[in-house]
């Protein structure tokens, strides 16, 4: 098979894996009309992605829903594989299975080396019938990006900025698929915005392979630490429309096939749908 078609632009959205499932539908069935191309639920901290990739399907039409991440650790390469097995052809067109190795904080004394426990993750799926190009890999660091471009898809980065983008490309080489997440907030207040940023990277400051790739990327322990203005305006794209469409632009200039927006909003759905309305005006 062929990488699905996830288009230029997607949406990464918490929002729409945990909530009314009702409103969530609702929410997915309009992004798929506003055009963008793949959205992208997360399943990192539970078994259970699937089941809702299940149901988004069928609220839909069109858009590839994509997992941002299947947990290595919490779902079996055998179980995924039955599951992508179990869909019909026009299903399996429109899921692309983003994998990752989660953090060892989050797993505890189990987590093994990354590298090594992707590539046995990825060779089972390869035996249990899980095609390579149904799969991308969450990859931050230069050897994870090389494993993705030998044994899958592409690759699926977050929380990175347009130069990660760059040498991803460059490892990556042509013909894969890069679809790197891109936060963003729609409002021009700088302390607001950045606040609302801050709120959201909080968490993944205490997780050692973000920080780690933070440090390659050229941010300061001091940056990273006091979750820096300077870190904030490099990983975010905030302030008006056509100032995150740049970014977003960035992305693709730099070697980006595809970039899906994480808006970050305190509003919860409701102010993430009007964001996307108002975004896809200037991004598809």
């Amino acid at each position: 098979m062929m990488v699905p078609n996830i288009g230029r632009v997607g949406v990464w959205a918490m929002d729409l894996r945990f909530g009314d499932s009702a409103a969530i539908d609702a929410a997915a069935a309009e992004l798929d009309e506003l055009g963008y191309g793949a959205l992208w639920i997360p399943g990192g901290i539970d078994d259970a992605v699937l089941g809702d990739v299940d149901r988004l399907l069928s609220a839909t039409k069109r858009i590839v829903l994509a997992t941002g991440i299947i947990n290595i650790w919490k779902q079996e390469a055998a179980d995924v594989a039955a599951w992508w097995k179990g869909q019909s052809a026009e299903r399996q067109a429109r899921v692309w299975l983003g994998i990752g190795i989660s953090h060892g904080p989050i797993i505890g004394e189990d987590w093994a080396k990354p590298i090594a426990k992707t590539r046995s993750w990825l060779e089972a799926a390869e035996a249990a019938g899980l095609p390579g190009d149904a799969l991308c890999i969450a990859a931050l660091g230069p050897q994870m990006m090389a494993l993705a471009r030998e044994s899958t898809g592409g690759a699926h980065p977050y929380l990175v900025d347009a130069s990660h983008t760059v040498t991803a490309r460059g490892i990556l080489g042509p013909g894969k698929v890069l679809a790197p997440e891109q936060g963003v907030v729609l409002e021009s207040d700088p302390a607001k915005a950045r606040a609302l940023a801050r709120e959201a990277i909080k968490f993944y400051t205490s997780l050692p392979n973000y920080c780690n790739n933070w440090r390659r990327l050229g941010y300061s322990e001091e940056d990273i630490a006091t979750v820096s203005d300077r870190l904030i305006d490099g990983i975010f794209a905030w302030g008006s429309a056509a100032a995150i469409a740049g970014r977003v632009k960035a992305h693709h200039d730099a070697g980006a096939d595809h970039v899906c927006i994480q808006v970050i909003s305190a509003t919860g759905l409701d102010g993430s749908r009007a964001a996307w309305r108002e975004l896809a005006a200037v991004l598809l």
